[in-house]
């Protein structure tokens, strides 16, 4: 017997497999948790600094990262739950509470900027979108400091949806970062009729950079494109030294990734304790 007819033999006649079923129950157990951790508040950004690629090399802005928190109290990253919400009204949820706290950290440190992450899907949402007008009123500075971020895969699941709401954003200074440049969801002609200000290089290609001559070309490639639309260049999931360097030496304007910081939920504008700062 075939190894394929061995497989298709352990389908059950319904058309799943074991396999499927484990991912559903996977996602079943993601959704409750996430959607505990939303009805008793116990969500939070995290805090990842991008950084300028020249010296004197300090922070340009921050992005502010999504955390749940399950039920033993133990931080849950966003990558872990959001492919199995992203679609769902709790991921509209999730985006709203991410824009409402990220605004607020605007609004209460006014020397820093910050990127937050959102789904196409919550262009059209409601909710969403009144928490923004809100804080806007509220301060108008905060559009000013504030970068949106969306990946390529999820801004070209609506694309003309997404220009029609860049386009009505744009008095309000608000910047926005196209997120995994490069994964191959975008079609090129749309870089025309978005107004990303930025592009971030998709993370993949930042492993073991320097010593990669292919991916190399792609960076180089993908940094000309940016170029030409006059998109700021940032560089995500940097963890080596002699990537960062390529990247500089390829003329990317920004670097961010665990070789200049995690993301941490104590950034350097909310205080320290004491015993911390004695270094106990």
């Amino acid at each position: 017997m075939s190894r394929r007819r061995r497989i298709k033999a352990d389908i059950p006649e319904g058309g799943h497999s074991p396999v499927d079923a484990v991912i559903a129950a996977r996602d079943s157990q993601t959704l409750d948790m996430v959607k505990n951790a939303v009805a008793s508040g116990q969500t939070m950004l995290a805090f990842q600094p991008v950084m300028q690629a020249r010296a004197p090399r300090k922070t340009a802005f921050y992005e502010g990262l999504i955390r749940v928190l399950d039920r033993s109290g133990r931080v849950i990253p966003a990558r872990t739950f959001m492919p199995s919400i992203e679609a769902t009204e709790l991921g509209r949820e999730i985006d709203c509470i991410t824009l409402e706290t990220g605004l607020r950290t605007l609004a209460a440190n006014p020397s820093i900027r910050l990127s937050l992450n959102m789904s196409a899907r919550s262009v059209g949402y409601k909710r969403w979108m009144r928490i923004l007008d809100r804080h806007l009123k509220q301060n108008a500075t905060v559009g000013e400091r504030l970068v949106l971020e969306m990946s390529e895969q999820s801004a070209m699941s609506m694309p003309e949806l997404v220009v029609d709401f860049m386009d009505h954003l744009q008095d309000r200074n608000i910047g926005f970062a196209l997120d995994n440049f490069g994964s191959g969801a975008l079609v090129l002609q749309y870089l025309n009729d978005f107004y990303f200000d930025a592009v971030k290089l998709n993370g993949p290609f930042m492993h073991r950079l320097a010593g990669n001559p292919d991916s190399q070309s792609i960076v180089r490639a993908l940094i000309a494109v940016a170029r030409q639309f006059d998109m700021l260049v940032i560089a995500g999931c940097v963890e080596r030294k002699p990537d960062a360097g390529f990247l500089v030496s390829a003329g990317v304007d920004c670097l961010q990734g665990h070789l200049f910081g995690a993301p941490t939920v104590r950034p350097p504008w909310i205080p320290q304790p004491a015993d911390s700062q004695a270094g106990r």
